[in-house]
């Protein structure tokens, strides 16, 4: 690991959760950057309407990590050149309600990141689900700090109703909950959708939201203007299950790794600011492939995150 730290400028407020084990590289720390990219992790499913386990999502990842190579061939750059630090997971408290777990946690992580000037320090933080509800604490969050953030979301489902099964934030519910927080200046790109609502569908067409091939949303990618600030939320049931099957709503006709990689290529040229990326649920796939999947995709974000460090 590179022995260059950028400067700390706040002690974490929080008490989170030591992870099974570090991502491989990272350094763990209670601690926050300028410049920095900080891993957190909120193993949260409780409004999960299928298939249940990520709440080991950030565990699972973390586990396996180690045994894939810090080198990345496509980005030609290495993990262990950039200093990055694991925060460990959030808490979800000692309650038994399921909305108040989530409701916990994300205080926990709006008590760790709210008095912190993201934009003004370059703090990068790249949080592990967890279903995708969790993607609502640090969206929001970089949606007030960044007034034209781009929205990039890739995933299988639409997540625009209105709440799902009794829970207003709801994983199905994602982007909907993130749109309450959109100004004037904000951007939703969508793409990888295959399923949702009719009137998810009408919403998507009507508001321009969603691309229908690989070569438009490549290319609406690529059309950003290099210094606007871009965030991805990665639902993991983007990739074909296939691929990936170890997630909790799985659905046929999804992308693969090599679509992946051409977007990381040109997301390396853009502001990435931060990320997520949710609903790995390692039990589901007893081979483990699902892990190491997944775990290769953090580790392509970690490379360009890092990257953004110094400007």
């Amino acid at each position: 690991m590179s022995t260059h730290q950028p400067k700390q400028i706040a002690t974490l407020t929080i008490a989170t959760e030591q992870p099974v084990r570090e991502f491989f590289g990272a350094q763990v720390e209670q601690a926050i950057y300028a410049n920095g990219t900080h891993i957190i992790g909120f193993g949260f499913d409780g409004t999960a309407c299928f298939r249940k386990g990520t709440r080991n999502g950030p565990d699972g990842l973390r586990a396996v990590s180690e045994d894939i190579e810090s080198y990345s061939p496509y980005l030609d750059a290495d993990l262990f050149d950039l200093p990055f630090v694991d925060l460990g997971n959030l808490s979800l408290g000692d309650s038994d309600d399921v909305e108040a777990q989530w409701q916990f946690a994300t205080d926990q992580f709006d008590e760790a990141f709210g008095a912190i000037d993201l934009a003004a320090n370059n703090v990068r933080v790249l949080t592990l689900g967890g279903e995708h509800s969790i993607s609502y604490a640090p969206i929001r969050k970089y949606l007030a700090q960044y007034p034209d953030m781009v929205l990039l979301h890739l995933d299988a489902h639409a997540d625009l109703r209105d709440g799902f099964l009794g829970y207003h934030y709801s994983h199905a519910s994602i982007i909907r909950r993130s749109l309450d927080h959109f100004g004037p200046g904000h951007q939703l790109i969508q793409y990888g959708i295959r399923s949702g609502t009719r009137e998810e569908y009408q919403y998507m067409n009507d508001h321009g939201t969603v691309r229908k091939s690989r070569q438009d949303f490549l290319a609406s990618v690529a059309a950003i203007p290099a210094d606007r600030p871009v965030y991805l939320t990665l639902d993991l049931d983007y990739f074909d299950p296939a691929f990936l099957p170890g997630t909790g709503t799985p659905e046929p006709g999804g992308e693969d790794f090599h679509s992946y990689v051409s977007l990381m290529k040109i997301l390396r040229e853009k502001n990435l600011v931060g990320a997520d990326v949710v609903e790995l649920s390692p039990e589901i796939d007893p081979t483990g492939n699902s892990d190491v999947f997944a775990a290769k995709i953090v580790r392509e974000l970690l490379i360009i995150l890092n990257e953004k460090g110094v400007r």
